[in-house]
């Protein structure tokens, strides 16, 4: 079997693709002490211990107002050990898979963004991002760059979690309504990675990946809804199963989480105020399109509150 080199497989979307990937090649991994992003000789090191015919890179620096004091270190990260990684895979004729992010959008674009929109980030990580692209284009090789958004999972830190953990303490919360933008499932990132890949790059096949399909694509849940949309629907979509699951009543219901401006929570870094992403280009290449957001947040909730019982 052709083997394919997974970081961060212990991340919310890692942990999805580490299964996902599996039928394609035998997946090696590993540990963020083995392959230190911030330190380019771990990352030459592995790489060259490893040989894979594919990398698949969804390990990032991902706190994003820690990112405004940490700034040499998400940069190396994000930036520079993309631009290292694409350098190795080159050498030995590997292919890459990296995962960016809405954040290298300033977010005034009054609809959804296309992969050929201006960049023009307005936070350090949103920065550091777009910096990893960069680097990785600047390399001739096989790639894909797929950048996703407000992305959740039954694993991991992410707002579905959050929300839920707050709900069971408190019985009123205020929620940003004025940043829109796409929740995407991470096992359906993993799944729609592996079904693009088994088109563009073949692991069961001698067959050089498909030239006219490298590039940056958009990746995200279809839809679109506000933060305090996501969280009136998380408590709601509990409530839909509670009783089935015999879990416990939320102190904190949907009427009692109150709508506030951006401006009403400040944070260390800007987010963009409009991260909805155009996934028309993936859909057409690729022929895969994703579920609306909410379909998916029906989906795992169920597996979510159980993991946090």
């Amino acid at each position: 079997m052709k083997t394919i080199l997974l970081t961060g497989a212990s991340g919310q979307v890692g942990w999805e693709l580490r299964r996902a990937l599996a039928p394609l090649g035998r997946v090696v991994t590993p540990t963020s002490r083995e392959l230190d992003l911030a330190d380019p000789d771990a990352i030459r090191r592995v790489l060259r211990d490893v040989r894979p015919h594919l990398i698949v890179n969804p390990a990032a620096y991902t706190a994003v107002d820690k990112a405004e004091t940490e700034i040499d270190l998400a940069m190396a990260i994000n930036g520079t050990a993309p631009g290292i990684i694409a350098e190795e895979a080159r050498r030995m004729h590997a292919a890459l898979v990296h995962y960016s992010t809405d954040y290298v959008f300033d977010g005034s674009k009054p609809g959804p963004y296309r992969e050929t929109d201006p960049t023009n980030p307005v936070s350090s990580y949103g920065r550091s991002k777009l910096a990893g692209e960069e680097a990785i284009r600047a390399v001739d090789l096989p790639h894909l760059i797929l950048r996703t958004s407000w992305v959740y999972g039954a694993r991991g830190k992410n707002f579905m979690r959050t929300i839920l953990r707050l709900a069971a303490e408190r019985d009123a919360l205020k929620v940003v309504d004025d940043q829109i933008g796409a929740p995407t499932w991470s096992r359906m990132i993993a799944e729609t990675t592996a079904m693009a890949i088994s088109r563009w790059c073949p692991m069961s096949a001698n067959q050089a990946p498909l030239a006219d399909l490298n590039g940056i694509y958009h990746l995200t849940n279809a839809g679109q809804v506000s933060w305090h949309g996501v969280a009136c629907a998380i408590l709601e979509e509990y409530e839909a199963v509670r009783e089935y699951r015999n879990w416990p009543r939320l102190a904190l219901t949907p009427q009692a989480i109150q709508p506030i401006t951006t401006a009403e929570y400040p944070t260390a870094a800007q987010r963009p105020a409009n991260s909805v992403l155009d996934n028309a280009k993936l859909a057409k290449a690729f022929g895969v399109e994703l579920p609306d957001w909410r379909e998916c947040l029906q989906m795992t909730i169920d597996e979510t509150a159980t993991l946090m019982a």
